[in-house]
């Protein structure tokens, strides 16, 4: 399905992977198991992130996760440092991996989570996905008043979402962040109290696209038979939504 174009002078970001290699003056790797600050990535997760397992093919962005012997390897990208923004639209076309263990998502962090440590810095959740519970996506907001807690949440039921592209978009003024599926809304969180502990979200965040296997949300039971898998994008674009 086509999206619309955005509007002339509102592009803040867009990325169609039609390099031969990953644009770096945008993106970053993350390597390695997260160890010694912060091992499995927070959430237990098996696997090793490399920069092979992040590759550009046919003009789409390919995060490949694979298993060698017995160990899990995948890829994270990020624009922390470089591409941060208040407010807007960010949409993504994006196929999904399949399988029991697989959690791919497309995420945004405050870029202040260096000194305001997660959930303080804000997390926004545009699109994730665990192999173990398929047709499913899940939108959720992250802050202190939400820590631990599974509110601000929101499970969109989509049949055969995991077959074919589909575009997953978030946008996000001062009063809300709505997230849609191929143009259809599935959640709007607009609190009326915009406390730093419900809203964190009046500042600059980066972007991050992963594809991790296992941990806390991904399930600790893993399907070795359906390795590899691919997450695939085929475009990223970020505008300011034409309201602002």
């Amino acid at each position: 399905q086509k999206t619309d174009k955005p509007p002339k002078g509102a592009v803040i970001f867009i990325d169609n992977f039609k390099n031969t290699s990953l644009d770096l003056k945008h993106w970053n790797y993350d390597l390695g198991d997260g160890c010694p600050e912060l091992c499995g990535w927070g959430n237990k997760e098996y696997q090793h992130y490399t920069k092979e397992n992040v590759f550009l093919r046919n003009e789409k962005l390919v995060i490949k996760a694979t298993k060698e012997k017995d160990r899990y390897f995948s890829g994270r990208i990020t624009t922390k440092d470089k591409i941060e923004f208040q407010y807007g639209t960010v949409e993504v076309k994006a196929k999904l991996p399949r399988g029991k263990g697989v959690w791919p998502a497309i995420w945004m962090l405050g870029h202040d989570i260096d000194e305001n440590y997660w959930p303080g810095c804000g997390e926004i959740d545009i699109m994730e996905y665990v192999g173990k519970t398929p047709g499913e996506i899940h939108n959720t907001l992250h802050t202190k008043d939400s820590y631990g807690i599974s509110k601000n949440t929101k499970i969109t039921t989509l049949k055969n979402i995991e077959d074919g592209f589909h575009v997953y978009k978030m946008n996000w003024d001062k009063n809300q962040i709505q997230f849609s599926i191929d143009n259809e809304i599935g959640y709007t969180f607009a609190p009326k109290e915009k406390s730093d502990t419900i809203w964190p979200f009046d500042k600059p965040f980066y972007l991050i696209l992963n594809l991790a296997v296992g941990g806390y949300f991904g399930g600790f039971e893993v399907d070795d038979t359906i390795f590899p898998q691919e997450f695939i994008i085929d475009y990223i674009k970020v505008y300011k939504t034409p309201t602002m």
